[in-house]
């Protein structure tokens, strides 16, 4: 069977592996959560003991959702009178995208609507509505012209653990303050004898969580207290029962076992009453120890191993301020150099602002707040003895002078440009076929990154052969930039069925910003094929910021909104950025508030661009347009540029003010205008090779744009 947990954001990952150790058969990361499969055990085990998950959905019904008709009548079809007795009560969340339904309150009511009819039209009357502890807890996604029909097999929101009754200003979820613990390695840290340290306790959630997972006291205990989860009548009882047993006796074996190594620190005694409140209700008081200390007053506990994990506050309520972070950074390198430490800081220039040199960076949301996770092996690094250097082989000296060499040509256009991130070699030897771009990190630590991307070797080159020369590469790219294991991401790619696609790619959730003229934006190397930014491009946006002053701005197909940045920092009055992905539009979303583009002025619309143009009626007087080679997405009608770009520019130049400029681009090597066409609405200038710049000279291909105006 299929099922989805839910999750906060950046905890995707680390909750698809938790389902494999739980038992599911398959699991993969999703949007704020994980699919996964398995016999119905495994979902009931993920309610008792997932540390991560928000919400467990046992699917019902899947059905197309185009208006809120489909949705009545998907709805209505379930048959209710199986899952709830006729005078139950229930409850409905939504969740709804898409052009039709856009209002989750108004979706949530017509799912009632429809149970409350079925049942009604069964046995004559109707359940009511109870939004505390209903008998059933329905969830409603809608997504892509799809509906999806489940119910909530833990009744509520797992991460509340049933011991938190006291809770500082801004608390920490419980499962948030989990993954925390996992991506700082904690389980394994205290089996192998590590304490744990929060100097900022707060009201001791991360602490409080530490001790129950170090006892492997599973999160459901507590929370349910000996009740069934829901009252869905198809619900398990005796599978429920046998995992309560063996809940219950994991965590007795677990509490007798605890070793008291579990330390918290907080200048703030009402904060520091809450944490013995929680701890109390938690039953594990007698495990921590809590003190009034200030951070720079901060001790090492006694242990010679740990993990300090903390929370240090950071938003606008508890007015984050750069110097606690350097004082916390301060601290922990003084007092416990030796340890591993995890900090969930506000932003990346908080984080920075510790001072300390992160091994990995991950982005975690704390409810809609996007943080940086810090995560730092050891506090305070040892000096590395310099290493005497492997000598290179052949193959890989021929490539480590050719990156020297472009390094060293680019190195003027770089610095009179203000270029930080580029391209260092681009297949320039052709055996040894792979893109190589430079990324340096803005502020802080400024470290620069190192994106090498394999390209498909022609099928008559033996697989031995491709593996050895990209091996050769990857051994030039690291003498060349001397740069840590961790800075260096690596796309492959892995010969399949149908054809070749790309293969490892890291699951690591880290982002960082980067600097583009006036313009920051944040970056993900490791997760995507695409980093969210490409550098080909560059010319093309320093365009847009030059132009954009004053004017109207619209960005289709904007991608992670990088062309819609430059132009609100060009001064544009307004920018309007559309794209189908919401992924995408996320992103854009946290580049424009990174550069304090916020207001209405900067509109943000998930539509497939086709669609949008068609029925908008807005005006604009500069437009970029940068459409995918195609795109068959089952939002969208299928889209080719060849076949549909005249459809496309007609479209878009509809919406052009008089005076205005449409910047036309794409990368299908193959591409031809439509000039005889084209010249029935615009005056169109191919304008490639302005927009080329030197770190591309080697590949004038890369991409094709034009300049279209009104004739």
């Amino acid at each position: 069977m299929k099922f989805f947990a839910a999750c906060a954001k950046g905890l995707e990952y680390l909750l698809a592996d938790e389902l494999l150790a739980l038992g599911a058969t398959r699991a993969s990361a999703a949007l704020a959560g994980a699919n996964f499969e398995g016999e119905p055990e495994v979902a009931y085990r993920a309610v008792m003991f997932s540390r991560l998950a928000s919400r467990v959905h046992w699917p019902l019904a899947e059905f197309d959702c185009a208006n809120e008709n489909d949705l009545y009548q998907g709805v209505h079809a379930i048959d209710w009178p199986a899952h709830l007795d006729a005078e139950g009560t229930l409850a409905v969340d939504a969740h709804v995208s898409g052009p039709a339904l856009t209002h989750e309150r108004y979706a949530a009511q017509r799912t009632k609507d429809a149970i409350v009819d079925r049942m009604r039209a069964a046995h004559g009357v109707r359940p009511s509505v109870d939004t505390e502890s209903p008998d059933l807890r329905v969830s409603l996604v809608v997504r892509k012209g799809r509906g999806i029909v489940s119910i909530d097999l833990g009744g509520g929101p797992l991460h509340r653990r049933g011991w938190r009754q006291s809770q500082g200003e801004a608390p920490l979820k419980e499962n948030l303050a989990a993954g925390m613990l996992v991506r700082g390695g904690w389980p394994k840290i205290y089996a192998e004898g590590g304490a744990l340290l929060d100097p900022m306790c707060g009201s001791g959630t991360l602490l409080i969580e530490g001790v129950l997972m170090a006892a492997d006291e599973a999160p459901g205990l507590r929370r349910l207290a000996g009740t069934l989860p829901t009252r869905w009548k198809q619900f398990d009882e005796a599978l429920w029962s046998r995992i309560e047993t063996q809940a219950r006796q994991r965590a007795e074996a677990g509490r007798a076992a605890l070793r008291q190594v579990f330390f918290g620190a907080d200048l703030d005694p009402r904060a520091l009453q809450s944490a013995v409140a929680n701890a109390d209700r938690a039953g594990v008081a007698e495990w921590i120890s809590l003190e009034r200390r200030d951070i720079t007053a901060l001790a090492a506990p006694g242990a010679a191993r740990g993990l300090v994990v903390c929370n240090p506050p950071y938003d606008a309520r508890l007015a984050a301020d750069p110097a606690l972070y350097r004082a916390l950074g301060d601290a922990l390198r003084s007092a416990v150099p030796d340890w591993r430490a995890v900090l969930l800081c506000g932003s990346q220039e908080l984080a920075q602002a510790t001072g300390l040199r992160a091994s990995k960076r991950y982005a975690f949301f704390n409810g809609a707040l996007e943080c940086t996770l810090l995560l730092c092996d050891p506090v305070r690094p040892p000096e590395r003895a310099p290493r005497e250097a492997r000598p290179l082989g052949e193959g890989a000296q021929m490539v480590a002078n050719r990156l020297r060499k472009n390094l060293k040509h680019l190195r003027s256009w770089r610095e009179r440009e203000g270029v930080s991130c580029f391209r260092a070699y681009d297949a320039d030897l052709p055996e040894y076929s792979a893109a190589v771009d430079v990324y340096n990190e803005d502020g802080g630590e400024a470290r620069l990154f190192v994106h090498v991307q394999e390209y498909e070797a022609p099928r008559s080159i033996p697989e031995a052969d491709a593996r050895r020369r990209f091996g050769e590469l990857l051994d030039a790219v690291r003498d060349t930039f001397a740069v840590p294991p961790a800075q260096v991401s690596i796309k492959t790619r892995a010969r399949g069925k149908g054809g070749s696609k790309y293969g490892n790619m890291d699951r690591r959730g880290e982002t960082f910003v980067v600097r583009e003229g006036g313009a920051r934006l944040r970056v993900n190397l490791f997760d995507y094929l695409d980093t969210g930014l490409f550098l080909d491009h560059r010319p093309i946006r320093r365009r847009i910021a030059a132009e954009a002053g004053g004017k109207r701005f619209l960005n289709l197909f904007c991608y992670t909104g990088a062309a819609s940045v430059q132009a609100a920092v060009g001064g544009a009055a307004e920018t309007t950025s559309v794209d189908l992905s919401g992924t995408y539009l996320e992103w854009a979303a946290a580049n424009l508030a990174l550069n304090g583009a916020t207001g209405r002025q900067h509109r943000l619309v998930q539509a497939d661009a086709m669609a949008w143009l068609d029925a908008d009626r807005g005006q604009y007087d500069l437009v970029f347009c940068d459409p995918p080679t195609f795109s068959n997405s089952a939002r969208a009608e299928d889209f080719d540029t060849q076949r549909d770009h005249v459809r496309l520019l007609r479209a878009a130049m509809a919406r052009l003010a008089p005076g205005g400029v449409l910047l036309f681009s794409n990368n299908y090597r193959r591409f031809r205008l439509d000039e005889p066409a084209v010249a029935e609405f615009a005056l169109a200038r191919e304008i490639t090779p302005e927009t080329i710049a030197a770190d591309f000279g080697r590949n004038p291909r890369i991409h094709r744009c034009w300049e279209l105006r009104r004739p």
